[in-house]
């Protein structure tokens, strides 16, 4: 696709969930290089939905790399399957690169990954296997919890060395366009690990507002996601991989974002500045 002199081929990359947390940052950036770039989802202009497999051709057709973000996660039930059946279809498209997020620490992913490895066994295939997005603070699942005052979730006194989903994004650019090293397994932290109650604490220097943590179980955890209309079966799906990642094995934190792009993570403090100074905590 690329050589490392920074000259690049105009290229077409399909982007799996091209408007979530992660998808939307890697269409900016391959937009700004000058690549053609299908942002694929639900409802945008390149329909891909991964409930719906017929969608899958259409979108692959013609394209030479691809970012691949499963939904929910990579470790949920049914992604083994749906990799197989990705991973079949695009090396008949012609696909020839494939960097794919994966969940760090997380045994069920690694099936999936393998599955798409054998499934696409003449593409080359790179893994982000990543921390907990430092965003899921500003603009995901605890947005609310940051806005009210009180983060609730099932962690404990474990600590997390949080990722910035922009060096995330960065990361995969790097490795779509071969300014990164491929065929790997990149795992991506940020640089230090901190505890929910820590974080709470530097929430409350960001915005000005005291934010405090608050424990609980992952079937109360469970439950509160159901009653926010999160379906039974997904809510425990969810609150189950939760209190798995923060039980301590994954507290060290990797040098991955470094090693790809030859500078230091995002601190979780620079982070939280950012989004506090970008105002995503009013509300």
């Amino acid at each position: 696709m690329t050589t490392n002199t920074g000259r690049h081929e105009r290229d077409t990359v399909l982007v799996t969930s091209g408007t979530g947390k992660t998808g939307r940052r890697v269409v900016e950036r391959l937009t700004a290089l000058g690549l053609e770039v299908r942002s694929g989802s639900r409802t945008g202009d390149v329909p891909f939905d991964w409930q719906d497999e017929s969608g899958w051709a259409p979108a692959l057709r013609g394209a030479d790399a691809a970012y691949v973000a499963y939904h929910p996660d990579l470790a949920a039930p049914g992604a083994p399957e749906a990799m197989t059946a990705f991973g079949r279809i695009a090396a008949a498209s012609g696909v020839r690169r494939i960097v794919l997020l994966s969940g760090r620490g997380e045994p069920r992913a690694v099936v999936a990954e393998e599955a798409l490895r054998d499934a696409a066994a003449d593409v080359e295939l790179t893994v982000l296997r990543s921390a907990f997005f430092a965003q899921n603070f500003s603009e995901g699942a605890l947005l609310e919890d940051v806005r009210a005052g009180e983060l609730v979730f099932p962690a404990g006194t474990t600590a997390e060395p949080f990722v910035d989903a922009d060096d995330l994004a960065d990361v995969a650019v790097a490795a779509l366009t071969g300014e990164a090293a491929t065929g790997v397994v990149h795992e991506l932290t940020g640089p230090r690990p901190l505890t929910f109650d820590e974080v709470a604490a530097e929430l409350t220097r960001a915005t000005g507002r005291e934010v405090r943590y608050t424990p609980v179980t992952g079937p109360q955890y469970a439950a509160a996601l159901e009653g926010y209309g999160v379906p039974a079966g997904e809510a425990a799906f969810l609150a189950g991989l939760f209190t798995m990642l923060l039980d301590g094995h994954n507290a060290a934190p990797a040098d991955g974002v470094e090693r790809a792009l030859g500078r230091e993570a995002k601190d979780f403090t620079a982070f939280a500045r950012e989004a506090a100074g970008q105002g995503l905590w009013r509300g």
